[in-house]
């Protein structure tokens, strides 16, 4: 359904109220209250046949006597009531309904959706608290309090959580932009809002509350292009595997790995803060943070106890301490006492009186050391809290160069700190209750800062990375032909090596005779394992042995083996022994490389130490796929700072691009074959550069379909791959761009001439890295960029489409190196670009470009494009209605 129905939620011009009443504590008196004391100012129309009139406004008996259409309608009606209601109002014309009850089945829910898309009317909730607009006097909720206008918007699928949030922004003066309680979400759910948000003027940051989401692929993809923009910060409950269940007997959602909805709100580019108490900080850090420059934290305080405290929390989430340097250290010497700190934390001593605090801030702010200072104050019968705020408020306002830090403040206490507080939020200078929480708020700036950098860096290209899909298809159809779903090592051998991934060599043994005979011909030591698809850890039945150096230690341990699993697991199934040669383990690291399915986000790798069988992600780091050779370094560091692989100085440093190489061909693999549901490499041997899987398992299940759609984010479209020819001969590939392509995508734009750029842009701009990325690193379940690349790599030029969020119509745009037209460049990616909008099912190409553009406008309309040039805008516009037929002869 179109996005312009969000439209008529969040503008309407005229409101209808079903189930408006009179009675006391009905979901209908109290949003007739709100929704009058908000001034709305178009028509409001409550629906009751109990009532000539609700709130001094004139009612109506049923829907169909409504005197026009209203542009959106508040359900408060039982949920049983719901799905006629909801029929009643699209036959009316009404374009979006907000639903407030509780209780409503899936069968009722599949109705309502049905109704809804016939009438394409847009629904929120049902469950939903409903939405406040401080910007338009607007409140249509039951909720307790209103919101004042700001510029944070709140989108929560807790009613409950909007309530509280609610009543700690009036009583800190926090506003929002727009505050909307989700609820179920059985039609607009978080991806809408956040591309309905991400354009909204009156917002400039965005914050989720959510248990679950519905459509990881829509979800990921609006909310990667919204952060691009707006800081968005996500609250998500259920860490815990019963919370999980909780949020999914609440919401509806399937329940997901926590570690995936980590790892999927990194990748977006967006900040996860821990719980409600984190929430609020977020709240008030949005609210009057400007953007981090940097993350060393300089921390000034008249008591070195809060500041350790602090720094506990900075260091335990990957923070880091300012240095001092000799100039600072010697500035302070001056005007400090000498039992103060000499370090940071700048310990001013207790009984610090102000001079003390606006001198030192003077001096911080004079030097480079640092990029964010946090300045702390415990009461003290010295000096007023208060006053020392004020002055220091001043300082921060009047000094040239305070505008190049990020500063916070903890005033630590209660009664005699709260006017303090006041007077910095009044300054617009985030202030907080505890140490604890103002390091916690300058950890959110930092971890959002990462997580926007981590989105615009350029991956390493790695053209040499192997991967012969077709031999593995050959393989997997071997396998299913042979009833085998379960492979081992040895079965999967050949499987990993067709992606360059090396195993040690393995042999089958079926008894213990076999095994020693086998050991003799290989080689001392060896290691035997068991093979059994019905026992999932061999550390049950301690199937594994090691270093075994005889003829009779193999056969005695072979026997002990088989007896262990006769014993524990009678019904088992015995496949035999694996018998491999013991690989060099001297200063090696162990890892353990895994792949599961979520139910949310498809398949996901986990990264841990070798040696754990584990029972669940908590003891791994998680990443989305697909991964390239920098999210692939990303998951390795996440997983060394977590401590989900520690580190032995014992052994050789793990190298990170042979680890970063492996963890990319397991992602070709996963996505190249949707049959492959279960990986475990465990574990892989590290020595330097040389990696080796000791031992993999596999689980395989048939699949058909789409095998990309099963991942939250679309991974490249090789399909789109074609080589073809210019006119004066040569060969180029058109494909579409990857985020590797940045290096030559800057090269292709030094060929562009400043007029063609001119042309391209509008405007003079000047394409840097920020720019170079938006280009590369694209979302390809949104948007297309088709490059055309020479056989020495050089790209020649590019065509690009960003679709509507309603995947309508597409704005493109083409660019060809400036001594490269008349080649036939611009048809080809013309034609490729109409193709590729076909296939997607758009409607309309559109595109812009300047009245004197001849040749782009020419070759418009070659395809069949309108062209209708607007002289007094400067600009021509091109639109073309894909219809089969005209595509069919414009090609």
């Amino acid at each position: 359904m179109p996005l312009q129905g969000l439209d008529a939620l969040f503008r309407p011009a005229s409101i209808a109220v079903i189930g408006a009443t009179q009675r006391d504590n009905g979901a209908g008196k109290l949003v007739m209250k709100n929704l009058l004391a908000g001034n709305f100012s178009g028509p409001i129309m409550p629906v009751n046949p109990k009532y000539e009139a609700v709130a001094g406004v004139m009612a109506y008996p049923d829907i169909s006597s409504l005197p026009r259409i209203p542009d959106l309608a508040i359900i408060c009606t039982p949920a049983a009531k719901n799905t006629d209601i909801i029929e009643q109002l699209g036959r009316k014309g009404c374009k979006a309904a907000i639903i407030l009850a509780a209780g409503t089945s899936s069968e009722q829910l599949e109705q309502m959706k049905a109704s809804a898309r016939e009438h394409r009317m847009r629904l929120l909730g049902p469950n939903s608290m409903g939405i406040i607009l401080p910007h338009l006097g607007l409140n249509v909720s039951f909720a307790p309090f209103p919101a004042k206008p700001g510029r944070i918007a709140f989108v929560s699928q807790s009613a409950a959580v909007c309530s509280t949030i609610l009543d700690w922004a009036r009583h800190n003066d926090i506003g929002f932009s727009h505050f909307i309680s989700l609820g179920d979400a059985c039609d607009i759910n978080f991806a809408q809002l956040l591309d309905y948000l991400a354009r909204d003027r009156h917002t400039s940051a965005i914050l989720l509350y959510m248990d679950a989401v519905q459509d990881a692929r829509a979800f990921m993809s609006a909310a990667r292009t919204a952060s691009r923009n707006k800081a968005v910060l996500v609250v998500k409950s259920g860490k815990t595997r019963i919370g999980a269940q909780l949020g999914h007997l609440h919401s509806g959602g399937s329940v997901g790995m926590d570690a995936a909805y980590d790892a999927a709100i990194r990748r977006a580019g967006m900040l996860r803060v821990r719980d409600t108490h984190d929430l609020f900080a977020a709240v008030e850090t949005l609210n009057h943070a400007q953007s981090l420059r940097g993350e060393r934290l300089v921390i000034l305080t008249n008591g070195g106890g809060p500041a350790i405290m602090a720094i506990d929390t900075l260091l335990a989430r990957g923070g880091k301490l300012a240095t001092l340097s000799d100039g600072t250290r010697a500035a302070l010497d001056q005007i400090l006492p000498p039992a103060w700190s000499r370090t940071n934390p700048i310990d001013i001593v207790g009984d610090a009186p102000i001079k003390r605090y606006t001198d030192s801030l003077k001096v911080l702010l004079d030097s480079d050391d640092c990029d964010a200072i946090l300045i702390m104050h415990a009461p003290s019968a010295a000096v007023s809290s208060t006053l020392v705020a004020r002055e220091i408020i001043k300082i921060i306002k009047e000094h040239p160069r305070a505008r190049r830090f990020n500063i916070l403040t903890n005033w630590s206490g209660e009664t005699s700190v709260f006017e303090a507080r006041r007077c910095f939020t009044e300054a617009g200078i985030p202030t907080y209750r505890t140490p604890e929480s103002a390091a916690g708020a300058f950890m959110h700036l930092v971890e959002y800062r990462r997580n926007q950098k981590q989105l615009m860096e350029t991956p390493e290209s790695i053209s040499d990375m192997p991967s012969d899909s077709e031999t593995v298809k050959l393989l997997i159809k071997e396998a299913f032909d042979q009833g085998i779903t379960q492979l081992d090592t040895h079965e999967v051998s050949r499987l990993m090596a067709a992606y360059g991934i090396q195993t040690l060599p393995t042999w089958i043994a079926s008894d213990s005779t076999e095994a020693a005979h086998i050991a003799e011909q290989i080689g001392y030591p060896v290691a035997i394992k068991l093979r059994s698809p019905d026992i999932a850890h061999k550390s049950d039945v301690s199937g594994v042995v090691l270093n075994l150096r005889s003829a009779a230690e193999v056969a005695q341990a072979a026997d002990a083996i088989l007896d262990r699993v006769r014993q524990a697991y009678p019904g088992a199934r015995i496949h035999g022994l694996i018998v491999q040669r013991m690989a060099r383990r001297a200063g090696s690291q162990e890892l353990h490389i895994g792949v599961r399915s979520d139910p949310v986000f498809g398949p996901v790798i986990l990264l841990g130490d070798g040696g754990i069988d584990w029972e669940g992600e908590e003891q791994a780091a998680v990443a989305l796929l697909p991964l390239n050779m920098t999210l692939a370094r990303y998951l390795v560091i996440h997983a060394l700072k977590s401590g989900k692989v520690r580190a032995n100085r014992s052994q050789q440093s793990l190298d990170m691009e042979a680890i970063c190489r492996v963890l990319t061909k397991v992602s070709h693999l996963i996505i190249n074959h949707p049959e492959i549901t279960r990986l475990d490499i465990h574990p892989l041997l590290a020595t330097g550069k040389e990696l080796i899987a000791l031992d993999v398992g596999m689980k395989l299940e048939p699949f058909e379909g789409e095998g990309q759609a099963r991942l939250a984010i679309r991974p490249y479209p090789k399909e789109w791959e074609e080589q073809t020819c210019l006119k004066d001969g040569r060969s180029i590939l058109l494909r579409p761009v990857l985020p590797e392509d940045e290096p030559a995508h800057k090269e292709f734009v030094s060929h562009v001439s400043d007029e063609d750029r001119y042309k391209r842009f509008f405007a003079d701009v000047v394409i840097g890295h920020e720019e170079l990325a938006h280009m590369t690193q694209i979302d390809y379940d949104r948007e297309m960029a088709f490059v055309a690349v020479a056989e020495d790599g050089k790209i020649l030029a590019v065509v690009r489409a960003i679709s509507d969020p309603d995947n309508e119509d597409a704005e493109f745009a083409i660019l060809v190196r400036s001594d490269l037209k008349g080649v036939g460049l611009g048809r080809l990616l013309m034609e490729k670009i109409i193709r590729y909008a076909h296939t997607r099912g758009l409607q309309s190409l559109s595109g812009i470009t300047m009245p004197n553009n001849r040749g782009m406008i020419t070759l418009a309309r070659k395809f069949g494009f309108k062209v209708k040039i607007q002289l007094e805008d400067g600009i021509a516009e091109l639109k073309l209605q894909l219809e089969k037929e005209e595509i069919a002869s414009s090609l």
